[in-house]
């Protein structure tokens, strides 16, 4: 997955492209446009009123019409607080809509993605992409974007309304902006690194912390707590340090800012003051409006570097999300023939296939399987057995040779309906933080719950669920860490059998299993395979015993096919094979 982002505080490309997702919501949006206008309006409309309140009706003791324009202010106080809370509901509202449509398309692109890009892509980026990078995108339209152009709206609004009212005055104000301004843009650059190295001693922390809680039994068997914490330490002081970093520019940041903004009020106090006093240059209504306006401008000023980080921030997680979005990774569905009723004969006929292009895994093999037939594969550990899996199921395409499923290319199917016909048992079982009910069905609504009782009956592991605390409502927890290793491969055999596929294929697994389990499984076996075309790709000898075939491979080559006994006549490589890894099972 490449990494490659600008960084700008503003790229107009992915601007543009986020604008694409607001064209669904486009009433909220232009509400939240019309709200930052009426917010700048409204701060121009109240220094003005405090003006003409404190000259024409406080010094000339008119109270009525105090009283009049007391009310005016407060409603145009309470007008802004409303649209300021309309401001930030509709733009938080529009950030989490767009995300939430970004995030189901992400997802919805991740789930067609090819075996392949999963294994070449960490999977704690994959899911920071999906997670927390796209709610950061929301912190765009919230607190960045918007929140920038209505401060910078207001400042500029009430720095003509200065210049308008006063331009001595204001001018006191304009020369202190070139100082902030300065202040701010180091404050920012300064800021964005320490950030950067936050987020990267944030990563680095929950990273070690994961690791170790889910390597936590290795830690405590080979007793290294010790280094582990040491370590720990170590990863916790630099994150420590990393935050106080933040800390220490903020805390020369803000008293940099609030100096300047008491000087600006000193001087235009004093300045004002004399000139009312001496020529009538500036009333006292003037001067108590800019004193208000001073504040109203240094304060967004004041929070602006912080926003211009949200909106970067914002930018380089877009990116980073469209990256993903942009993959040229998906699975192409060159099928267009649905099949509904397969019978099983497999034929694989001169495959070569290779994961990386110097690197054959297959070189050229060929076998048949009738329909109902059970075929074992035995081989070493690389000899390409679970490739055949991979190949068979379609996460891979093969380089050259075909593949047959009832005399049809295995191409010509389209995905969904083949591997609808195809129930796969791996070697390493994964099971949801769920029920196992819905482990067993997956959440398919087509397989009742008397189906699954059923089925569970007949491969005989129904008491053993039942045994579990809520039966077949027990929840497994994550990975299905509250199960044996041979009870989560019970479950992968029911899930199988519930699919009712054509074409089963089976990776067993026995090591740490119990006598109990061991027992349960091979029933098992023996049930989900009766009168169903089946490859197991065999660790067990009874199994290997029972099939009709048995495929021996070795670096990537069939180098024998047979029956067990025919194969033991041999004296070849199943025979030493047998010898060595099966003579007492």
């Amino acid at each position: 997955m490449s990494e490659k982002v600008t960084g700008k505080a503003f790229d107009f490309k992915i601007f543009k492209r986020l604008m694409f997702y607001v064209k669904h919501y486009r009433r909220e949006f232009i509400f939240s446009i019309i709200s930052v206008l009426l917010l700048a309006g409204f701060a121009a409309v109240r220094p003005v009123l405090l003006r003409l309140i404190v000259d024409d009706y406080i010094l000339n003791e008119n109270a009525q019409q105090l009283l009049n324009f007391s009310l005016i202010l407060f409603g145009v106080l309470l007008l802004e607080v409303v649209f300021k809370f309309l401001f930030i509901f509709f733009t938080n509202w529009l950030g989490q809509h767009i995300i939430k449509d970004i995030r189901a398309q992400l997802f919805e692109k991740v789930l067609k993605f090819k075996m392949q890009y999963f294994n070449n892509t960490p999977v704690g980026k994959l899911v920071t992409r999906v997670v927390s990078d796209i709610e950061t995108i929301a912190s765009i339209f919230g607190q960045g974007l918007f929140a920038i152009i209505s401060d910078l709206l207001q400042v500029l609004v009430i720095i003509i309304i200065m210049m308008l009212m006063n331009w001595r005055l204001g001018l006191i104000v304009v020369a202190v902006l070139p100082i902030m301004v300065y202040a701010t843009k180091i404050f920012q650059t300064k800021i964005k690194s320490t950030f950067q190295d936050v987020r990267d001693q944030v990563a680095s922390l929950n990273s070690f912390v994961q690791e170790r809680i889910s390597g936590m039994q290795i830690v405590q068997l080979f007793t290294r707590e010790k280094t582990e914490y040491d370590k720990f330490l170590e990863i916790n002081e630099k994150h420590k340090k990393a935050h106080i970093k933040t800390v220490w520019y903020y805390s020369i940041f803000f008293p940099i800012v609030e100096i300047l903004s008491s000087i600006t009020l000193g001087a235009i106090v004093w300045y004002g003051g004399l000139a009312a006093a001496i020529d009538g240059g500036a009333s006292f209504g003037t001067i108590t409006s800019f004193i208000t306006m001073t504040s109203m401008v240094f304060r967004p000023l004041r929070q602006i570097a912080d926003k211009f980080n949200t909106l970067q921030m914002g930018m380089v997680a877009a990116e980073r999300v469209f990256v993903v979005l942009d993959e040229d990774a998906e699975e192409i569905d060159t099928g267009n023939f649905e099949v509904k009723n397969l019978k099983g004969n497999i034929s694989f006929e001169d495959v070569y296939f290779r994961y990386l292009e110097d690197e054959p895994v297959l070189r050229g093999i060929s076998f048949n399987v009738n329909q109902g037939e059970t075929v074992a594969v035995v081989g070493a550990t690389g000899a390409g057995k679970s490739t055949i899996i991979n190949l068979l199921s379609r996460f891979y395409t093969i380089n050259s040779g075909s593949i047959t499923l009832d005399g049809v290319d295995l191409n010509e199917f389209t995905l969904l309906s083949l591997r609808n016909q195809i129930s796969v048992v791996l070697q390493d079982v994964f099971l949801f933080s769920d029920s196992i009910l819905n482990n067993i069905t997956l959440n398919n609504k087509d397989i009742s719950f008397e189906e699954v009782e059923e089925a569970a009956k007949k491969i005989g592991i129904h008491n053993f669920i039942m045994s579990l605390p809520n039966g077949y409502h027990f929840n497994v927890k994550e990975r299905g860490g509250m199960l044996s290793v041979g009870q989560k491969q019970l479950i992968a055999f029911l899930r199988a059998y519930v699919s009712k596929p054509a074409i089963l294929i089976l990776d067993e697994a026995t090591s740490s299993i119990d006598a109990e389990s061991e027992e349960l499984i091979q029933k098992a076996t023996n049930t989900i395979t009766e009168n169903r075309t089946s490859i197991i790709i065999a660790h067990r000898l009874a199994t290997i015993k029972k099939a009709n075939k048995i495929i021996v491979m070795e670096k990537g080559k069939i180098v024998e096919q047979g029956t067990h006994q025919q194969l033991l006549k041999q004296k070849g490589y199943y025979s030493k094979l047998y010898e060595i890894k099966f003579e007492t099972a």
